[in-house]
């Protein structure tokens, strides 16, 4: 089936971890993007939207927490941290700031691994029915990024899936416009309603049955988009 790879930012100034984080991810099928300082943190999640921050806390130009308040005000996107402050205070602080996990220098490889699965896991699925989305005969995955329908497999690109998760978190509700664009664009792109338009009539051409009459990716004009994981619930409500 048609997999496409989580992208991992990694945030780490020692040139020695950095590499042994790259191979060590890169051995498993992840894409990655580094960052050195505080500020290119935040300027590569901005541009990239990685699906999972690896952060360590003491960068050269600040501390990792400034980094992890700037990306949980504008994304829920997965944060793990790495670092050798080992009180227990440090931990807490970390997690207050908005991280999801804290793993301590020097880390097991396969322990570090594992958790990085779990936090994609739990990010694709928020609550835990939304791993699965059916669209008639068709059919994603949003933990393992796959799609696949009658005919085989199914291209999705990895926005394409953000915008999925996003919606699927949130199944039956409306989602506004600028929700989505600040969860998967960036918060710089919130006026970008063209892009989520392109992007919706592309997963409505890939899914629906008839991307005319949508019944799952469903449009709330003047509002948002709404996606309805039953069946019944589909209504004829237009693209935009």
């Amino acid at each position: 089936m048609t997999h496409a790879a989580h992208q991992v930012l990694i945030i780490e100034d020692e040139p020695a971890i950095r590499g042994i984080l790259r191979v060590m991810l890169a051995n498993e099928g992840y894409r990655t993007i580094e960052a050195l300082t505080a500020t290119r943190a935040e300027i590569e999640a901005r541009s990239h939207k990685p699906d999972l921050l690896l952060v360590d806390l003491g960068l050269p130009d600040g501390d990792g927490l400034t980094v992890i308040r700037d990306v949980r005000s504008w994304s829920p996107v997965p944060i793990i941290v790495i670092s050798a402050r080992t009180m227990e205070s440090q931990k807490i602080a970390a997690l207050d700031a908005g991280a999801d996990d804290y793993v301590t220098k020097p880390f097991s490889a396969p322990e570090l691994l594992a958790r990085v699965r779990s936090a994609l896991r739990r990010s694709a699925r928020g609550p835990e029915q939304t791993s699965a989305l059916h669209f008639g005969d068709k059919q994603v995955d949003l933990a393992r990024r796959q799609a696949r329908g009658p005919e085989g497999d199914i291209h999705l690109t990895p926005l394409e899936y953000r915008v999925l998760e996003c919606l699927a978190r949130n199944a039956g509700m409306v989602v506004r416009q600028r929700q989505l664009l600040r969860e998967v664009w960036g918060p710089d792109r919130t006026e970008d309603a063209r892009s989520l338009r392109v992007s919706m009539n592309s997963l409505r051409a890939k899914l629906e049955p008839d991307p005319r009459r949508p019944r799952y990716l469903l449009t709330e004009v003047g509002l948002g988009y709404r996606l309805l994981r039953e069946e019944g619930e589909g209504t004829e409500a237009g693209n935009r």
